[in-house]
């Protein structure tokens, strides 16, 4: 019996070592096979990181790429995309945070162009005075409108103006409400511009300087138009070709006076609330005049800050620029100096030119630093345009 005991403890103990033998074995091609795997995953894994890493740099390339509608060897460009790489890379002693990236631009002359043969805001005071049968208003001023028309397509002598234009037109729409203003302003935009085929007002933007916006959204700025144009005009004007990346509330402008329908004069704003359903009106004032010293008074009232980064194309935006440069920033103003795709002037452009560079600020030749300025739209004398026939016609 003893020595059946023996034997069987004696087997007991040759099974349990031939299985931890197996487990040994066993282990060993478990731990083969996981280091195996794990560097199946691991090199997955560099891969996918390397994967990862280049299109975060083809992301960042498309960010820093030039953008559409410049020449290669642009000035300008590279000027600009070298500030914003200095003023967007962390490591760069220049980097500024994203939430303080602000650039300006001036709308007439910089975002849109200003000689269809006038301001635009001057070209709807036209057709308000001139063209619109439901005008009711001051004869003098239309007397003026008319005869300033006339010097714009066909030249001679300049009309003397009663008063200025910013006050003519507020006189012009009092009694809008925003709404109704927009709406008008929305439907001119449809009306044929002057000294160009087939173009109206709606495809007056420079497509260059609607890339250069988009470059500046994508790297993280926000964009203003500040502009001595109607703030509520320009709104609607900008809204279908900037609107993706200037909102309304990044417009500062002109304003012109507001009221409810039902308050007296004598009455003061701050001691009057209007009726649930009262209408509220310009009042055919301006209130604000948002040029020179004023763009600045602007930025610092809407901003908070200083911008970065500021664009203009005459002296009425030299303050802005200055400012923005007091504070670290850069300027650039465009040149009209292109008389086969735009009505430029070569001999003003070169006075500004030399203005601009006595101060500082750089330029941008549109003629040199553009692919294109407004597309495909053929320059025409303003004489030989649909507008200035529909003006014969009406005269």
């Amino acid at each position: 019996m003893k020595k059946r005991i023996i034997t069987l403890i004696m087997a007991s103990i040759l099974a349990l070592s031939a299985a931890a033998c197996s487990n040994a074995t066993g282990g060993e091609s478990k731990t083969s096979t996981d280091a195996s795997t794990a560097s199946v995953v691991s090199d997955s894994s560099n891969e996918a990181g390397a994967d990862s890493s280049d299109q975060q740099s083809a992301q960042a390339d498309s960010k820093t790429a030039s953008f559409e509608y410049w020449t290669e060897d642009s000035p300008a460009m590279k000027s600009i995309m070298e500030y914003v790489s200095a003023v967007t890379d962390e490591k760069s002693d220049k980097f500024v945070p994203e939430a303080e990236r602000i650039a300006v631009f001036d709308s007439d002359g910089t975002l849109f162009g200003e000689l269809f043969p006038t301001y635009f805001d001057q070209c709807l005071m036209i057709h308000r005075l001139v063209h619109d049968d439901t005008f009711e208003g001051n004869e003098e001023d239309a007397a003026y409108c008319k005869a300033l028309e006339e010097y714009l397509l066909n030249g001679g002598e300049k009309p003397k103006s009663p008063r200025s234009s910013g006050e003519i037109i507020a006189e012009a729409f009092k009694g809008y409400t925003v709404e109704e203003y927009r709406e008008y302003v929305r439907k001119f935009m449809s009306e044929p511009v002057a000294g160009f085929e087939n173009m109206t007002y709606a495809d007056g933007y420079y497509k260059p300087m609607i890339s250069l916006v988009k470059y500046l959204t994508e790297n993280g700025f926000k964009v203003y138009i500040n502009s001595g144009s109607e703030v509520n005009m320009l709104r609607e004007l900008s809204k279908d070709a900037l609107g993706e990346y200037i909102p309304s509330y990044q417009i500062i402008g002109t304003t012109y006076g507001i009221t409810a329908e039902g308050k007296e004069d004598d009455v003061k704003a701050r001691d009057y609330t209007p009726a649930a359903d009262e209408k509220i009106i310009f009042d055919g004032t301006v209130t604000f005049k948002d040029l020179k010293l004023n763009k600045i008074v602007g930025i610092i009232n809407n901003l908070g800050i200083s911008p970065l980064l500021s664009f203009g194309n005459s002296s009425g935006d030299t303050a802005m620029a200055q400012y923005v440069m007091q504070h670290g920033g850069k300027a650039y103003m465009l040149l009209c100096d292109d008389t086969v795709r735009d009505h430029g002037d070569t001999e003003e452009a070169a006075s500004f030119k030399a203005d601009c560079e006595a101060l500082g600020i750089e330029t941008v030749s549109m003629k040199n630093e553009f692919t294109t300025i407004y597309g495909d739209f053929k320059l025409t004398p303003y004489s030989d345009t649909e507008a200035e026939q529909s003006v014969a016609q009406a005269a």
